[in-house]
């Protein structure tokens, strides 16, 4: 039990807690140990991540998955891989320091990764080599007008390879999907706070919602694909190791764990106070990013204009 609106860790006893009777202060939240307020706090997020695994292995044992090789079967003439030396035959290994398995995975680092210097390690007959390519940026726009900005080096396969995946297996290339997802994820904002990407393709709950109708209009696969990738970014942004969120309660339980006793009431108040500035901020944020994409601002400028 968590007595509503009690958003911090709780270091010291309070009156309302103390008021009740021993049997149920004893299953109160509060007097549970330490390990066990950790695994409560971590449920939500782990739940979020086991809904998107459930439905990719879903998804997995239905369709099966891609292992095209990262064999090049297609270099284009004049690319960034072309540039580099690149050429037909040769096998990529890996990408900044990165193993790829398959050319998905190929697909995946480098359309993250536009406009910037990537460290190809690949094999050309028996010998391992290593050049570096400077990725090009390619606009692409969707049918319902969303632009994105992706990654090209100019290598290509002729044919995508797909095997079937058993029931026991499914899980398993799940979850493997799934920490591709936050990978990435953890990539974008890296991007982002360095300025490698901008901070308008930040959105947040508005464009969230447009995004959502879209992919309705796809088919139902699209869409619960769809909220299986919402489900593990709230996941991860729940982790994240800001007071306010569950990784700020997990943070502090961590502090609790090596000091040996909880944090003061008056630093989680400073901490809990600044993160619900954050949170709010970023909100503030997100949205007015998201009224810029859907068109409102330049709407009403026109309108009162």
């Amino acid at each position: 039990v968590r007595f509503a609106g009690d958003m911090s860790p709780v270091s010291e006893p309070n009156a309302e807690w103390m008021k009740l009777p021993q049997a149920e202060r004893a299953v109160t939240f509060q007097a549970q140990s330490l390990w066990r307020r950790a695994a409560i706090v971590f449920a939500g997020p782990a739940t979020n991540f086991l809904f998107a695994i459930i439905v990719l292995a879903g998804f997995a044992a239905a369709y099966g998955q891609s292992v095209t090789p990262t064999k090049i079967d297609v270099v284009v003439p004049g690319s960034p891989a072309a540039k580099a030396g690149l050429i037909q035959g040769d096998r990529i290994l890996s990408i900044n320091g990165r193993r790829v398995d398959t050319f998905n995975d190929v697909t995946a680092i480098v359309q993250d990764r536009p406009n910037a210097a990537l460290s190809v390690e690949y094999q050309r007959g028996t010998h391992i080599l290593r050049v570096t390519v400077l990725s090009g940026e390619h606009l692409e726009r969707d049918r319902f007008g969303n632009e994105y900005r992706l990654g090209r080096i100019g290598v290509g396969v002729n044919s995508v390879k797909q095997v079937p995946v058993g029931l026991f297996e499914a899980p398993i290339v799940a979850t493997k999907q799934t920490l591709s997802i936050v990978d990435r994820m953890i990539g974008g904002i890296v991007q982002i706070v360095t300025g490698r990407r901008p901070v308008t393709e930040l959105g947040g709950p508005l464009k969230i919602a447009q995004i959502s109708g879209q992919v309705a209009t796809m088919g139902w696969q699209s869409f619960v694909q769809f909220l299986a990738l919402i489900s593990i970014n709230l996941g991860f942004i729940n982790l994240l190791p800001v007071p306010m969120l569950d990784g700020g309660h997990l943070a502090f339980y961590g502090l609790e764990a090596i000091r040996r006793k909880p944090a003061s009431a008056r630093l989680m108040e400073i901490a809990f106070q600044s993160g619900m500035l954050l949170v709010l901020g970023l909100m503030a944020f997100v949205t007015v990013n998201d009224l810029t994409t859907l068109g409102v601002w330049s709407r009403l400028t026109s309108l009162f204009g």
